[in-house]
């Protein structure tokens, strides 16, 4: 009742239920558009595409994309050659002093910036739209084009895929602008939950019908993936608390000496570096392969073969060893310790028995050093643990995915994000958050 009541709160607030149906409209808009087949294409001989993307990297592409990869949908291509320009550019505002200048310019800055993420994002389209395309001519038989292989079709299908792209990150702009939540991050969360129940039932079919341990084993697996969540909402959530002691201000507006105000705290976030290191890492691990496929020797076909499995020990050692790398270095570019420490000194501020400046700023990047090594490696056993519980437990490929990496790190981070949104909604309306649940607060006075 309490839970029924709190939904209750929500749709009172005019803004907040506008948002809410903003938002489901919108997300309801591109689900509608992965199922959308490109022109050309026969939807019936789509067989062999499901086929392929059942497990390994395109597996893991296809659940980003909610199944729009194996329709061969106008979303195809989903929204990830947006978040591959976003981390290109980001990276490059480490090097280029003309994007440094940009991110210190304010909205204008950061509006420039999103101009030049969304051009990359249409080169990057234009590059992996023809990719995708000639995967199709290798992969389907030739009936299942209605045009044939001819360069219209090419060019039409590479022109309406970067125009789905296009039309998918609008969608997420203005879902962020008009609706609840990062819009960007809800259709990839979106897109991961809609391939769930599939990957469900036939988990389900193969140990219930096939005898392949039975309602005991869907039950294990269910305890085993709601403790794999708890786990992953404890990573995003933790932090280490950093005491800050302000000085009181006097009347005149200077500090009092030996005169201390309130305690505060600095939060740093076990995890400051999100699914970034995952993503990071995935995208080396098509390196190896692909420069092994270059080659005819046993050796390097071994190589291929080995990082082409997603699910193999050799792929998921090298995987887990890059991603505390990465987290390290991920960590380092986005918690800027001397900005912190500049702030704290400006305002008044210091961590007790730690001199402003930089003292300050060494005693943080130390604390930030000594909790993201623990955070790195909770990081890597989530991002490997797909490929434990298919060789340890015998789990369908497409339903291990769901019990740890980056979906499942993606879901939970967005769902928490949306979630904080509501539940500053409900508090500021003076009532309870939909994180804690019970009456309505009383107005104050």
């Amino acid at each position: 009742m309490k839970f029924i009541n709190t939904i209750k709160n929500i749709w009172k607030i005019e803004e907040l239920k506008n948002r809410i149906l903003v938002t489901l409209g919108l997300l309801l808009v591109y689900r509608f558009g992965a199922q959308v087949v490109l022109p050309g294409i026969d939807a019936s001989q789509l067989t062999n595409l499901a086929t392929q993307t059942d497990g390994g990297l395109l597996g893991l592409l296809n659940a980003f994309t909610g199944g729009a990869f194996s329709n061969a949908s106008v979303f195809a291509l989903g929204i990830m050659p947006y978040i591959s320009a976003s981390i290109v550019v980001q990276l490059m505002g480490i090097a280029i002093p003309y994007l440094q200048k940009l991110q210190k310019e304010g909205e204008s800055g950061r509006r420039k910036i999103n101009q030049i993420t969304r051009w990359l994002t249409i080169a990057i389209t234009l590059v992996q739209g023809p990719g995708y395309i000639y995967n199709l001519f290798a992969t389907l038989p030739q009936q299942a084009f209605l045009l044939g292989d001819t360069v219209t079709f090419v060019a039409s299908a590479v022109v309406i895929l970067t125009t789905g792209t296009i039309f998918a990150m609008w969608l997420g702009e203005k879902i962020t602008d008009k609706g609840i939540g990062n819009g960007i991050s809800l259709l990839i969360m979106v897109g991961i939950i809609a391939t769930l129940p599939q990957a469900f039932i036939q988990e389900f079919a193969s140990r219930v019908f096939e005898s392949n341990g039975g309602l005991i084993m869907i039950l294990i697996e269910l305890v085993i993936w709601f403790a794999i969540i708890l786990a992953a909402v404890m990573l995003v959530m933790a932090v280490r608390q950093i005491p800050v002691q302000y000085a009181r201000r006097s009347a005149s507006g200077g500090y009092e000496k030996n005169v201390f105000g309130s305690r505060q705290y600095i939060p740093l976030k076990l995890n400051a570096s999100g699914v970034m290191p995952i993503i990071f890492a995935q995208a080396i691990m098509f390196i190896p392969a692909a420069v092994a496929g270059l080659s005819d020797s046993d050796a390097a076909q071994g190589v291929t073969a080995a990082f082409s499995d997603i699910f193999g020990f050799w792929y998921n050692v090298v995987f887990a060893l890059l991603i505390i790398v990465f987290t390290y270095f991920y960590t380092a570019i986005t918690v800027p310790t001397n900005k912190m420490a500049d702030d704290l000194k400006r305002s008044g501020g210091f961590i007790p028995g730690i001199r402003p400046g930089t003292e300050t700023a060494e005693f943080l990047d130390r604390i930030m050093s000594q909790i993201t090594l623990p955070g790195s490696i909770f990081l890597a056993l989530l991002a490997v643990f797909p490929a434990i519980v298919v060789q340890v437990l015998g789990v369908q490929q497409g339903w291990a995915l769901f019990f740890g990496g980056t979906s499942l790190l993606i879901m939970v981070g967005v769902a928490i994000d949306t979630m904080q949104q509501v539940n500053s909604y409900l508090l500021n309306r003076h009532y309870d958050g939909l994180m804690k649940t019970g009456k309505n607060r009383k107005a104050v006075a």
